[in-house]
């Protein structure tokens, strides 16, 4: 669905003025100030739809292209690069934004859910997450998104566990080199082209791809 929001948020913000922009032009060539139910429905109208606007906006364009997770078995921590955001704060810099976060490996907990979503036909929504568990219990105290599908995360989870586990030669081997979004060709869809590209923190990059060094 990505890429409907930049088409949806100009038609919100022109519904956003363009009813104080009627209740103007009623007052002028009626010479007469409209009811206070019409201006609040107008003032509610206007917020609703600039709300919107921003939110589709924000959504579609300030997401990365990509959420990538590194492995690092050396270290054994686990590299999450994140999308988060805010419906409720639409025009707050510091609610929206991608950002890295590092995870100990053997607080990672794999979680399968499966929710009957209100489609036209009816089905379940599948979704794999990582719960982030305090150290020693079972209180979960972060997750983030793993797999939309149910199966599909089993697969990545196992594949996971084995590297963190035997290392890279316990992995099968795979036809095509993996995807990178950020050097994707894209031609039509106006989201994915205005989207950042994944950047990770210097500090963090390096982190993520080397192993702590030995003492002495």
């Amino acid at each position: 669905m990505r890429g409907v929001g930049v088409w949806l948020a100009p038609f919100n913000f022109l519904l956003s003025i363009a009813f104080p922009a009627i209740l103007i032009v009623y007052a002028v060539t009626q010479h007469r100030a409209p009811s206070l139910s019409l201006v609040l429905v107008g003032l509610c109208v206007c917020i609703t739809a600039l709300w919107a606007g921003m939110y589709f906006w924000k959504m579609d364009t300030e997401a990365p292209r990509d959420e990538p997770i590194r492995f690092n078995r050396a270290r054994r921590k686990v590299y999450v690069y994140r999308f988060r955001h805010n419906g409720l704060k639409p025009f707050s810099r510091s609610a929206w934004g991608a950002r890295a976060e590092v995870y100990d490996w053997d607080n990672l907990h794999a979680e399968a859910c499966s929710i009957y979503g209100a489609m036209g036909s009816g089905g379940s929504i599948q979704t794999v997450t990582l719960a982030v568990l305090e150290p020693g219990t079972h209180k979960v105290v972060d997750r983030f998104h793993f797999a939309h599908d149910i199966q599909q995360g089993e697969m990545y989870w196992a594949m996971a566990q084995l590297f963190m586990q035997q290392g890279p030669q316990a992995l099968p081997s795979f036809p095509r080199p993996p995807r990178d979004w950020n050097n994707e060709k894209i031609r039509f869809n106006l989201a994915r082209r205005l989207a950042p590209k994944v950047h990770w923190p210097e500090a963090i990059d390096l982190e993520s791809r080397s192993a702590p060094s030995m003492p002495g």
